[in-house]
């Protein structure tokens, strides 16, 4: 967990209301109560300082029964996605690369069956057209595979004119024209380029053998909403836009070799306290809590600029609002639909994970949270429900 500098000695100290960081204990605690969800650990950060930070429930940690700490570490999911992209910003502003380049540049092998001229651009933003591409994050380890990959997979429109959120493709050629540009496995430059200047330990995307007994196993619970669920408010099933993700790939990253490689879309291993202390970095001109500037303001400032314009998001029928690998909440109303709160303003910034992982921050409060769970819930309703209400009390904390 990070160093004690880095812990506020009270929510008042940093300017939250201790009664209502009370009630967000309570909400994170309340499916652990009732038996659905088996851990979950939530922390909220502001001034550069985690105000609260807490662990519920037991976990299966190599194989073993055991109550979850603030020690224990969980699988991010997509909220992965914000931290291979700042880890492509630190490229973009040495000048190395730049969203308007063709991936091909960096990665020939991904020029075939239409995709030649995909942007990096399009990659980040979910307008790549590949958005249910096969592949499997224990493949990434492999990477004569990742190769073939990038030959096989055809766009299912041409790149750039539609949106669709893509489950985890459209990252696999970013983080190998990273490895490419620095030299350094993915993992490797985000430790040594992010985690260790921001001075965050558990911040990792690809988790040593040695530390794997940390990691809370990943299971699923609950039984799926019904249809007449998703009549009653006027929805299709928020899952079918993700149909290649299925229960065994979920259950892949409880798997060694796959928690060892640094899948770049869904493989960040971590704490909600190093979650929460990152996107503090992010909302403070990218400086460590030391003063180190790791990512400049400009180029934070372009990174948060909507890129996605009028495209709509076809499985909500709202406007994306994708900037460079992270998502904006939006003033439309709809902020909840993107993954943040009710409360959160129309300039908080983030990505959410599968199965309910949380991570954003609000320019407005100057709040960050981050939640971590490793119970995936089959009614992705009730999960639903939980982020909103979760980022919605956190966000509301002053």
């Amino acid at each position: 967990m990070p160093a004690s500098h880095f812990f506020a000695d009270s929510p008042a100290e940093v300017g939250l209301n201790p009664d209502k960081v009370q009630a967000l204990f309570d909400r994170a605690e309340r499916e652990i109560k009732e038996g659905l969800l088996p851990a979950c650990q939530f922390a909220i950060a502001r001034n550069g300082k985690i105000a609260a930070m807490r662990t519920f429930g037991h976990t299966t940690q190599g194989g073993a029964d055991r109550p979850a700490t603030d020690e224990t570490i969980f699988v991010a999911m997509s909220a992965t996605k914000a931290i291979t992209s700042a880890a492509l910003w630190l490229l973009m502003q040495e000048g190395k690369i730049s969203p308007a380049d063709p991936i091909v540049k960096y990665v020939p092998e991904y020029g075939t069956n239409g995709k030649e001229r995909t942007t990096v651009e399009q990659l980040l933003i979910h307008t790549a057209g590949i958005p249910q591409a096969p592949g499997r994050p224990r493949e990434w380890g492999d990477h004569a595979r990742r190769l073939e990959r990038y030959a096989q997979w055809r766009p299912i429109h041409p790149p750039g004119e539609q949106f669709a959120y893509h489950v985890h493709a459209n990252y696999w050629p970013i983080a190998e024209a990273i490895e490419r540009l620095s030299g350094m496995e993915l993992g490797e430059f985000i430790r040594t380029r992010i985690a260790e200047p921001l001075g965050l330990p558990d911040l990792r995307v690809g988790v040593p053998r040695k530390l794997q007994g940390r990691i809370a196993d990943l299971t699923w619970v609950g039984e799926p909403a019904k249809d007449e669920d998703y009549k009653k408010i006027g929805v299709t099933p928020p899952r079918a836009a993700m149909a290649s993700i299925d229960e065994s790939m979920i259950l892949e990253f409880n798997e060694p070799e796959t928690r060892e490689c640094s899948f770049p879309a869904g493989g960040c291993i971590t704490t909600a306290g190093d979650l929460a202390l990152f996107y503090q970095a992010l909302l403070h001109d990218g400086k460590s809590w030391g003063g180190r500037q790791v990512w400049q303001p400009a180029m934070l400032h372009e990174a948060r600029r909507i890129r996605s314009g009028s495209l709509i998001d076809p499985a909500r029928g709202m406007p994306a609002n994708r900037a460079l690998g992270i998502v904006i909440a939006g003033g439309d109303g709809k902020a909840n639909l993107r993954g943040f709160g009710k409360t959160n303003s129309p300039e908080a910034f983030g990505h959410p994970g599968f199965g309910g992982q949380s991570a954003w921050a609000d320019p407005a409060t100057g709040i960050s949270f981050g939640y971590l769970t490793n119970g995936f819930d089959r009614n992705d309703l009730r999960e639903g429900r939980r982020s909103v209400a979760l980022s919605s009390i956190a966000a509301a904390c002053l």
